[in-house]
């Protein structure tokens, strides 16, 4: 790690994916993530990569799948509407074993919509998407040290477990700058070995990467090493973080940049005498079920906060199930919730509860 330098959102998980390895993004320009495109086209030449303006997001994903069976590190980054361009390759992509990083900075909807920060993407992320039965590996950054992190993991897993990885940010992440330290840049010589790749089949037996059989025994015995990979996802790799919660008489569940102003809200709480903490999940899928279950044993009211009309609340109950109330607030179309309103939700609920 360097000294730190001011750098936007954007920008930085750019310069993140070239310092994990990543030597090709193909993209299509959609704001708010239009200066992560810009950043990959002045960058990545003078490291020997390759950036490629594809002509619609149905053809950067496929020049990802092409490029992935190469056994490369590549990426591309897009915005909602462009996201749900993509589901149909990433699907081919996931049943095909093929590990890629997408980062889909999400703006206002649904359609159109806006381009204003949004969590509205949580279910296509975490339980939609394209056709099949697969999942993605989910991360969802609440600051920009934090998202340059996230993409150096977001390659690391998708090579360990060949699948793609989605970086779930917002337009305020994307467009806000902070100072930040980047690691050094990651030698291409130390990436992992992919046996598996489309590299030549001279001295060996052809590879063959599909998600493509007419047997429906075999399709079913991939879709099966599929259910293991992501077994083996559910056990290792889930990540959250806890704020305040020893005491806390109310439990707030908020991912992204509204785990990020809850920070504020829990100080303005402590000025009011009120215990208030934060559980936030890192690793949108795996949801971290079984640690909220146990801090929700903790409190009466765990309260949901998001930019959507309430996505990830319906993960929030399925870990919390009877223990604790599952009240929601949110704001959608691109509106971000400030510390105060936050803050005035939460003196209802203590007010409600008989508390301060």
């Amino acid at each position: 790690m360097g000294e730190k330098i001011l750098v936007k959102g954007n920008e930085a998980f750019g310069e993140a994916a070239i310092r994990a390895g990543c030597r090709y993004y193909f993209g299509y320009p959609i704001t708010p993530q239009n200066e992560l495109t810009e950043y990959m086209s002045r960058r990545l030449p003078g490291v020997g990569g390759a950036f490629l303006q594809a002509e619609s997001e149905v053809s950067v994903v496929n020049m990802l799948y092409g490029a992935s069976c190469m056994g490369v590190r590549v990426m591309t980054s897009t915005s909602s509407p462009g996201f749900s361009l993509m589901q149909e390759g990433i699907s081919y992509m996931a049943g095909a074993e093929l590990p890629a990083v997408f980062i889909n900075v999400v703006r206002g909807g649904p359609g159109l919509g806006d381009i204003q920060p949004s969590q509205g993407d949580y279910l296509q992320a975490t339980k939609g998407g394209g056709h099949g039965d697969y999942r993605l590996i989910v991360l969802g950054p609440s600051t920009i040290q934090e998202a340059i992190e996230l993409v150096m993991l977001a390659f690391n897993l998708a090579d360990k477990y060949r699948t793609p990885v989605e970086v779930l940010a917002d337009g305020m992440i994307g467009q806000m700058m902070e100072p930040v330290e980047f690691p050094e840049i990651r030698s291409l010589d130390t990436l992992p070995e992919k046996s598996w790749a489309l590299t030549g089949a001279k001295g060996r037996k052809p590879n063959k990467i599909t998600s493509f059989d007419l047997d429906p025994y075999n399709l079913e015995k991939m879709n099966l090493r599929y259910q293991a990979t992501r077994e083996k996802v559910i056990a290792n790799e889930q990540r959250w973080e806890e704020m305040n919660v020893k005491g806390a008489d109310i439990l707030v569940a908020a991912y992204g940049t509204v785990g990020r102003i809850m920070r504020t809200v829990i100080e303005l709480a402590k000025e009011k005498s009120m215990k208030v903490g934060l559980f936030r999940p890192i690793t949108l899928w795996p949801f971290p079920y079984k640690r909220l279950e146990e801090l929700s044993k903790e409190v009466d009211t765990v309260l949901t906060v998001e930019l959507s009309g309430g996505q990830m609340l319906e993960d929030v109950k399925l870990a919390v199930k009877d223990n604790a109330k599952t009240p929601f607030y949110g704001r959608m179309g691109g509106v971000v919730l400030t510390p105060e309103e936050i803050l005035e939700q939460i003196e209802k609920l203590v007010k409600e509860r008989g508390g301060v």
